[in-house]
């Protein structure tokens, strides 16, 4: 299936390296996450892998599934070039991986459900590969994100919205160096997400604080990443399945 992912491998790889994602983003996620050594994690539309990647080095047994094939065969070539043990699957969850993981991540995945269906459908397919207790931590677009494009014009990228609206698209403009891309997310309200990740059989759903590194506050300061902090584009959910 075409996704409009699959050209992008190369740009998600440079923005990466960003500071935003680097000090701020990274930093959030793998702290909610905690310890992950010797832990079975599946990365839930897993890009071109670099999430994969962290945790396999970090010492998880890793899969990361993803739709788009783009991504998926940059993410290939990477573990053949330089291996650190990670596994990719492309299209539907296997049954045989059903039940077989204690850690579900999900980095900008909500976002690109187009119904609501579809959200529920994401969110299905993170419960069903989780055993029972196990944690789906996710990043949708943040309900409360801000409505001026350029807001987030100093972290890389920006976000144009036109209704407040459950499945109303979002527009993502991003770049990296010279590379600049263009893909559409959607608007999901609070109520919505988690009673759609209620229904899925997530017991208990908690919106986190995003965090920055501290080498990223002693760089950048505390006046740079203030704008992010107080009104940031992604919500962090820890969601424990019942």
């Amino acid at each position: 299936m075409l996704s409009q992912f699959d050209d992008l491998a190369e740009l998600y790889e440079q923005f990466s390296t960003q500071p935003f994602r680097r000090e701020l983003e990274f930093t959030s996620v793998l702290a909610t996450l905690g310890r992950t050594e010797g832990t079975r994690v599946l990365d839930l539309g897993c890009g071109s892998g670099v999430y994969t990647r962290l945790l396999a080095g970090a010492g998880a047994d890793v899969v990361g599934l993803d739709e788009s094939a783009g991504m998926v065969d940059f993410a290939r070539r990477r573990e053949r070039e330089r291996p650190c043990g990670a596994t990719y699957l492309t299209g539907s969850l296997p049954a045989d991986q059903h039940g077989r993981f204690d850690l579900v991540l999900g980095v900008y995945v909500l976002p690109y459900a187009t119904t609501r269906a579809e959200l529920a459908e994401l969110c299905g397919v993170a419960a069903v590969a989780l055993r029972p207790g196990g944690r789906f931590v996710t990043l949708p677009i943040h309900p409360g994100f801000h409505r001026d494009p350029a807001y987030y014009a100093p972290y890389g990228f920006r976000l144009h919205a036109y209704d407040p609206l459950d499945g109303a698209p979002v527009i993502l403009n991003l770049w990296a160096g010279s590379r600049e891309a263009t893909v559409t997310a959607r608007y999901w309200s609070a109520a919505t997400l988690n009673h759609v990740l209620a229904e899925a059989g997530f017991a208990r759903v908690t919106w986190l604080p995003h965090s920055v590194s501290e080498q990223g506050m002693a760089e950048y300061g505390r006046g740079y990443w203030a704008p992010y902090l107080t009104v940031p584009h992604a919500a962090l959910l820890d969601c424990t399945k019942g």
